[in-house]
Formats: structure tokens, sequence, C-alpha cells
């Protein structure tokens, strides 16, 4: 079903330039070996001259503007996009794939999500990916069932790489204390593909009938600012509201530095993904890195990705007793955990098998 570029390493003589939309994301700056030693050189995230940013400090790509390409086009070999293309409209993005044509560059497109949870309505995005799918030189994704689902959608077959890892290398190899059960849920500021109120019911209910077992939910305090764009009081009431019953802990904070987001996945036994829609998650993989196991919903891919606990979950149904029994068997199990060797052989192959994508798109 999927075609997956050779891995194995080979001599070095070109440096390939690379205009990675974005190159400052963890993923992307985890597709080097760790050494370094690759032959591709990812440009730098251009800033906006009007220094505008968003919470976590992402800003819109510079580089996702004709313009840009049209000046700088002699900089880069290659041009591979990740994330960020929402900000941008389709016929922008048709304009880019034009421009990049007029000047020889072949388009690289990793499809990380072939729906966006930051959007309620699907269609913008499928009109996006309707732009980029067709027009990439050559697509990657992250899951045999994304591949597939590419394949029978737009008719390309993409390359399946896996996902890197996420945490530094001392984080992966640190021994997890003992600690009580702690199954972590964080709604952060409920972007458009979570739900998490009625699985909120459910586990407290189950909670309590563990031993020692404690629910802990965050959410970001944006929610209650009324000059928020996430503002949603009622919401954010609703699930402080859970922090009533017996066994369930409710936590209100700011967006968690790096830092703070790997210390509070150490912290839990397992993390539940609230999730109604979606493709893929980095969060699962920052869990696998961690070892802390993942309940994970039924839509997507997830489930793909790495083990994991499932319960059915999407837009159309929730079933709230495969909820219970994917929890009691986290409590009773232990959870699968990457180990620093297997993932800085990842990295090498990851490397090795984009590197070798871009030269063949630029045979091309």
């Amino acid at each position: 079903m999927t075609a997956v570029a050779s891995a194995q390493p080979h001599a070095r003589t070109t440096t390939l330039r690379v205009a990675s939309v974005p190159a400052s994301h963890v993923y992307v700056r985890h597709l080097s070996p760790v050494d370094g030693h690759d032959g591709v050189v990812r440009l730098p995230d251009p800033r906006p001259a009007d220094g505008r940013t968003v919470p976590g400090g992402w800003w819109p790509p510079v580089m996702l503007d004709p313009q840009w390409i049209r000046r700088n086009h002699r900089s880069f070999d290659v041009f591979h996009v990740h994330f960020g293309f929402d900000s941008v409209e389709t016929e922008m993005l048709a304009d880019i794939v034009g421009e990049l044509r007029d000047h020889g560059k072949p388009l690289i497109y990793t499809a990380h999500d072939l729906r966006n949870p930051h959007q309620p309505d699907p269609r913008g995005h499928r009109e996006q990916l309707d732009v980029l799918i067709p027009a990439a030189d050559r697509i990657i994704t992250l899951t045999p069932t994304a591949a597939a689902q590419i394949e029978r959608q737009w008719g390309r077959r993409p390359d399946v790489l896996r996902h890197p890892h996420v945490v530094r290398q001392e984080l992966v190899e640190l021994p997890r204390p003992a600690q009580p059960f702690v199954l972590g849920v964080h709604a952060k500021s409920l972007r458009a593909n979570m739900d998490p109120l009625p699985i909120l019911d459910v586990l407290a209910d189950t909670i309590a009938t563990l031993p020692g077992a404690v629910l802990r939910v965050d959410l970001h305090d944006e929610l209650f600012d009324p000059g928020n764009h996430w503002y949603d009081p009622d919401a954010g009431a609703a699930i402080v509201d859970v922090g009533r019953r017996t066994g369930v802990e409710v936590r209100i904070h700011e967006y968690f530095t790096d830092d703070q987001l790997w210390q509070y996945l150490s912290s839990l036994t397992a993390s539940l993904l609230p999730y109604r829609f979606g493709t893929h998650s980095g969060w699962l993989e920052a869990c696998y890195d961690l070892g802390t196991a993942v309940i994970a919903p039924s839509c997507g891919c997830y489930a793909e990705q790495r083990p994991c606990a499932v319960f059915d979950f999407d837009e159309a149904q929730f079933d709230a007793r495969s909820l219970e029994r994917a929890v009691r068997a986290v409590y009773e199990g232990s959870a699968d955990r990457a180990d620093w060797p297997t993932r800085r052989a990842e990295r090498t192959e990851l490397a090795a098998a984009h590197r070798a994508i871009y030269e063949q798109a630029l045979a091309r």
C-alpha cells in the first residue's frame, strides 16, 4: 500500500538546502541524526517583520509566501511543508505551488493532519490538501492508515516514516519513580477537537472504584480571560466542577514550558487524549518517550503510532464502557516506553530516508 524510501546511509557529496515549513518544530529538528551528519541543512525560520506570535511562541510561517520564494529561491534546493499552512488562503497555496514550479524547486509535503484538530469544519483543510497533495513531488505521512486514506482519496502513494522522539535523551533515559496511579486529562484551551466533559464523568466514576487512583484534569487559564480568543468560562466552570468529585483534582494554569510539560507527563501514570477527531499526535510520542501510558480515542491514527489503550470516541459516537475498560487495562498493566538506542537509530534512519526523498525529487 505504501512505498517507504530507503533508509540506508550512503556517501554524502552534496549539501542539500531545505526550506522547511517550519524548521524550529521539534518534529523537524529531530529529522536530523543526533550527530547532524546527513548533509541536509534546513533554513532557519524567518521571523515576521511585525513580530507576530501566538501562544507558545509560534508565528505564521514567512516562507509560505510566493514573494518570499521569488526573492529567496536561490537559497534552497527543496521546499518541504509540514505545519502552519492553515494560516494561508487556499489561493495563495496554489500561487506558492506555481512559484516553486517556475523556479524548478521540488515540493515535499508531510501529511501530519488529514483533519485539522483546530478547525471544527473540515472543508477548509480539505481544500488546502486538494492543492498540496496533488502538487507535491513526494508525500510523507506517519502511519499506514493515513497513507491508505491519502491513496484512496487522492490517488497518491506516500512514504511512511515514523514520528521521531520528542523529549531529549536524558529524559528518555531517566528512571520513573514509584508513584500512585494518576490518570491525566489535559483540556488545554478546549481546541476544536477536544470534548472532555462526557469523558470526565465516566472517568470520575471509574477512578472512584480503583484503590489509590487519582484523576488529574488540567486546563489553561485563558479560558477565563475575557480578552482572550479562547475565552469560554461556562465550559471552564463545568470542568472545574468535576473537581468536586472524590479522587479528582483540577488545576488551572498558563501554558506549560517544555520542561514543565515533561515534568507533568512524567508525573502521570497515563494520559488520556480527549479528541473527537484528528490524525497523529506529538503528545502521544512524548508520553512514549517518558514511559507514560496513553489512552487514545478510536478516531484518527493514534493507535498506530505507538502502543496504547483505545476507547471508542469520535464525532459520531462515545462508548462509555470501552473507556472504562481502557482505564482498567492501564491500571492493571504497565506502559511501553522508548529506549534511547532505538530512538537514536530511528533518527539516523529518518535522516537517511528524508535525504533519499530529497535526492529523488531533485533527480526528477
